[in-house]
């Protein structure tokens, strides 16, 4: 198929309707020319198929599909290979409809926890999202289905998310939220990308140039076509221009007319439509090539896949010696999420489940217990008030059961798309509920249903809390096995619960002032913040607990010849008596930059192992100069720095349990201004600046300190290394100082 040959026989009107959609869930059919049309499909965690005729913003009811964990949850998995199954069977489903491209995964940075869609994504750590992100996408396009990863970027809330713009620095940009996609992209190559709504420092998503065009394409070599996030186009000429290829849902012919326009004025270049038609292009022909699989797919072997994947996402975050469950047990299940679970989330990404297994409904039908289960509501998903009918009726259900299951979490009308939480808190009638149970019972365990982290005031009072985030259609089923031992729990958190909402890093600029928005705390998101500062947090990244134990040794590593890599190897031992699975766990602590702060450590690599009761196995990480780098603004790239760098293996970020020092030789780089204003200390920093500093009689010596005093000695060494090299280069002449300046300049 010669794209170039079709472009040349196609007119300008042609061209410029095929740049937006034919209808909200199918680009632009072009019978004359024989273009057949693409269609797209919400996702990403099950197909969101539209009926014909469905509304734009896509809430009228889809398709019968499997609900596969939410992103949220799969990302609590740590495991590569279970986005790939999952992406895998979404891809069939999708052949098996018709659809050409899954819209999806999202990988914006978890920012705030409050962030009404963070559901729908994977992490606060950009790692963790890339990594995950590309081994869903290899999933879906092993199927010749093409995914659509977004939204490109800086889309870390709802609110104002049309027009708020996220004011950052190009260090934050790259290191946290640009990082999210960037891995994803170069690795799985996906055949779209989606803007975003809003704006970044000040310009629209979808027609930023630098971003679509300069960094997306030119830098990433990203070959695939752009498309709109539903109505994020501002301006259609300049989104063009900026690198946007595809406008949904179309405006009519309206935006037609304004590019043909611009065409015909000279104020477009004709060669930037034919650039994007030709985008557009090879992918409706790669699809049309390898549309050849309409036969159907197995809703009950998907729906057994959303059960295996859920039993390696949930995180079991407490565990005070009342879990696993024992047949023999006398137990009180409190709370309509048991009989009624919250699932997925609220949106676009919403999901027609083919079957919904509830876990009252999974004990009663496929476990035999001696003393069998007592149901009370306790509290009402549908508002936050205390009822003090259900709360009796509660407290005197359990006050002689052995164990006590509390299913509790956020109902949907707490978190969507479309707008944030204003708390961290569960609703008050639950958390009350929590409370009063813990106060007759001492053995309560807490199933949490919730798309983020929530606030415990309770946490002291209960022994055990399960975790599912949005587990799926088979949520029900898995819970069962875990709460039962029939399977081991393995998830780790993919962000960090806070103590409380004031804790959190963007806490002082939650949602920005009007529409402006400014990332004030920089790299320090999530961990990075909570771990640089020491703070206590409810449960820290990657943390999660399993039925069994495991132990590390034999920590050491290697650098490889004529590489620019250091290959590191841990030995991990089962040592308990159950099989499980452990997340171990890599993080790089860099040493103290004179240049810029950098987060205590940064997670750089993740493995999941099954191991055996006894088993030991050797895992192995591989890390590039990325690992090391932080990104420099001055030079806009990446940057390591010369120095002793420590290698961490943890179970989690607050869990470091082997530690091991590395002396890494960074790149020289001209990353200050040099001239005599320039701080001592910074100088002596440079390699062979003290011989030239001692060459022209710069006196480098510290003056010996008279007083036999602490604080004077600490006053005396900022007075030291902060003094301005004009400060001990007084008696040179302006031609010396100059000589010396220039041979300093070149030792960077």
């Amino acid at each position: 198929m010669n794209i170039k040959d079709i472009i040349g026989k196609m007119t300008l009107e042609e061209k410029a309707s095929l740049c937006s959609g034919g209808d909200a869930w199918h680009t632009q059919t072009i019978s004359r020319m024989h273009i057949p049309a693409l269609r797209v499909s919400d996702g990403p965690h099950g197909l969101r198929v539209q009926m014909e005729g469905a509304d734009n913003l896509g809430m009228q009811e889809s398709k019968t599909a499997v609900c596969f964990p939410a992103i949220c949850a799969l990302a609590a998995s740590f495991d590569r290979s279970v986005l790939q199954s999952v992406g895998d069977a979404i891809g069939k489903e999708c052949r098996a409809e018709g659809v050409d491209i899954i819209l999806g995964p999202g990988v914006n940075i978890k920012r705030s926890p409050l962030c009404g869609r963070n559901f729908e994504y994977y992490s606060e750590d950009p790692y963790v999202s890339s990594e995950l992100a590309a081994a869903y996408i290899d999933g879906v396009q092993k199927n010749n289905v093409g995914a659509c990863i977004k939204h490109f970027f800086a889309n870390n809330q709802e609110t104002r998310r049309f027009s708020v713009s996220a004011q950052m620095d190009e260090r934050t940009a790259r290191e946290i939220y640009l990082a999210s996609f960037e891995g994803a992209v170069k690795k799985a190559r996906p055949w779209s990308v989606m803007c975003a709504y809003n704006r970044i420092n000040g310009i629209y998503a979808a027609e930023n140039k630098q971003y679509l065009t300069d960094l997306l394409r030119n830098e990433w070599d990203f070959e695939g076509f752009v498309v709109s996030d539903w109505g994020a186009v501002n301006d259609r000429v300049p989104d063009l221009e900026a690198g946007l290829d595809l406008e949904m849902p179309p405006l009519g012919d309206k935006n037609d007319r304004c590019i043909v326009n611009a065409v015909e004025s000279g104020m477009l270049e004709e060669a930037v439509l034919d650039r994007a038609v030709g985008r557009l292009l090879n992918v409706v022909y790669r699809c049309g090539e390898n549309r050849n699989d309409l036969s159907g797919f197995d809703h009950e072997k998907d729906h057994r896949i959303a059960k295996a994947v859920a039993l390696e996402s949930v995180v079991l975050l407490k565990n005070e010696n009342v879990l696993p469950l024992k047949k023999m047990e006398k137990i009180v299940v409190v709370g309509e999420f048991a009989r009624n679970p919250r699932y997925q989330g609220g949106g676009s990404s919403h999901v027609n489940a083919y079957r919904v297994d509830a876990f009252l409904e999974c004990i009663n039908n496929g476990m035999s217990t001696d003393k069998g289960f007592t149901f009370v509501q306790g509290f009402s998903i549908q508002n936050d008030r205390i009822d003090s009918g259900l709360v009796e009726e509660a407290v005197s259900a359990v006050q002689n059961a052995d164990k006590v299951l509390v299913f509790a979490g956020l109902p949907e009308r707490c978190e969507s798309e479309g707008y944030d939480r204003n708390h961290l808190g569960l609703p008050a009638n639950q958390n009350d509920l929590i409370t009063r149970l813990a106060a007759v019972n001492q053995n309560i365990i807490v199933v949490l249903h919730n798309g983020a982290p929530v606030e415990m005031p309770w946490i002291d009072s209960v022994k055990a809390v399960l975790e599912t985030y949005l587990c799926g259609e088979a949520v029900g089923a898995a819970v069962r096995d875990i709460l039962y031992g029939l399977a081991n729990p393995s998830g780790r958190l993919p962000e960090t619960f806070p103590v409380r909402l004031q804790d959190t890093p963007s806490y002082l600029e939650l949602f920005g002032e009007g529409d402006s928005l400014h990332y004030r705390e920089g790299v320090f998101v999530g961990y990075r913040y909570y771990d640089s500062r020491e703070m206590q947090v409810l449960f820290p990244f990657g943390h999660g607990l399993s039925y069994t134990e495991f132990a590390y040794s034999n920590l050491r590593l290697e650098r490889q010849a004529g590489n620019d890599c250091l290959r590191v190897w841990v030995d991990v031992t089962n040592t308990g008596q159950r099989a499980g699975k452990e997340v171990v766990q890599l993080y790089v602590r860099p040493p103290k930059s004179h240049m810029v702060a950098r987060p205590i450590h940064e997670l750089r690599g993740f493995v999941k192992e099954l191991l055996y009761p006894g088993e030991t196995k050797t895992v192995e990480f591989v890390l590039d100069s990325r690992a090391f780098a932080y990104f420099n603004s001055e030079i806009h790239d990446w940057l390591v720095e010369s120095g002793e760098y420590e290698i961490q293996i943890a179970k989690s970020s607050q869990n470091i349990v082997l530690r091991e020092k590395v002396q890494i030789v960074g790149r020289k780089c001209n990353v200050i201004t040099l001239d005599l204003n320039t701080p001592l200390g910074d100088i002596l920093c440079i390699e062979g600046s003290v011989e030239i500093l001692k060459k022209y009689g710069i006196s480098i010596e510290r003056e010996e300190c008279r007083i036999d005093n602490e604080n004077e000695k600490q006053i005396q060494e900022a007075h030291y290394q902060y003094m301005p090299l004009r400060g001990r280069a007084m008696q040179l002449s302006d031609m010396k100082a100059e000589r010396m300046l220039t041979e300093l300049r070149q030792l960077l």
